[in-house]
């Protein structure tokens, strides 16, 4: 009877994943018949694989912590995270737990990207921990609120302005999700908002990604940054699994995070 329930469960689920994510009357992404409307031709092609250029400073691979106001709960994260980084602590690693990154730290891991783009969606496929995050073409909207099923990576629609893609995503999660892994412990609530700017410079062999992220539960006002991607053709992404037990070794502040 257990089994039976969580298989109505996940039907049910399905159906819901789908319908939000098509809209009513919505073509899916890959059918023929929306991939063959006639289309601009788009100023780039992200087709490829990309590592994230980790120089240090502002292309570090770590999100680094807004220099404005952060909300009380916000703040209480962020200072509990610098204690337990002088007492040579991970602070609420989730990660580390095997849950998803999530936007936007997906984007800034040291594994590389695949990015597939097809005329109505882009599909980028992460090897850590095997993470796919969608970018809508197709003109859609943003699905409804009251019955989108938020996820890690949220919602991600895009549009072409000149030569840039404007990544616009929303429907976030709001458990288990931060900003960054252990060093700022920011956390990212259900209502993060990310606007990407996304441009190739270096004849096509830079990716750069304008970010202005909004999340009136964790900070005020809009937090910029650029970061870059190096196009490599001498690459491919692998799978990369996540083994909680193979992490027990972290020592975690919180009792809820440790992986024993």
């Amino acid at each position: 009877m257990k089994t039976r329930s969580i298989g109505i469960w996940a039907a049910a689920l399905w159906l819901l994943v789908t319908t939000s994510a098509t809209g009513q009357g919505q073509l899916g992404a890959l059918a023929p018949a929306n991939l063959s409307k006639p289309r601009p031709k788009p100023p780039f092609d992200l087709t490829g694989t990309w590592l994230h250029d980790n120089s240090g400073g502002p292309n570090s691979w770590r999100f680094i912590p807004p220099t404005f106001k952060l909300t009380p709960e916000a703040q209480a994260h962020y200072d509990a995270s610098q204690k337990a980084a002088k007492e040579g602590k991970v602070y609420r690693d989730d990660i580390g737990q095997c849950w998803p990154a999530g936007m936007p730290l997906i984007m800034t891991r040291v594994w590389p990207i695949a990015m597939i783009q097809l005329p109505t969606v882009i599909y980028m496929i992460s090897g850590f921990m095997n993470s796919l995050r969608i970018i809508y073409l197709d003109g859609r909207s943003h699905s409804d609120p009251d019955v989108v099923v938020r996820s890690f990576n949220g919602e991600s629609i895009g549009r072409w302005e000149g030569d840039t893609l404007v990544v616009d995503t929303k429907y976030f999660v709001g458990h288990h999700h931060w900003m960054d892994q252990g060093g700022s412990s920011i956390p990212a609530s259900d209502q993060l908002h990310i606007i990407e700017r996304m441009r190739l410079v270096n004849n096509g062999r830079v990716l750069e990604i304008e970010y202005t992220m909004t999340d009136p539960k964790s900070w005020e006002g809009e937090w910029k940054m650029t970061k870059r991607w190096n196009r490599v053709d001498d690459t491919d992404i692998a799978e990369v699994e996540c083994w909680p037990d193979l992490n027990d070794h972290m020592r975690s502040t919180s009792s809820s995070s440790q992986i024993r």
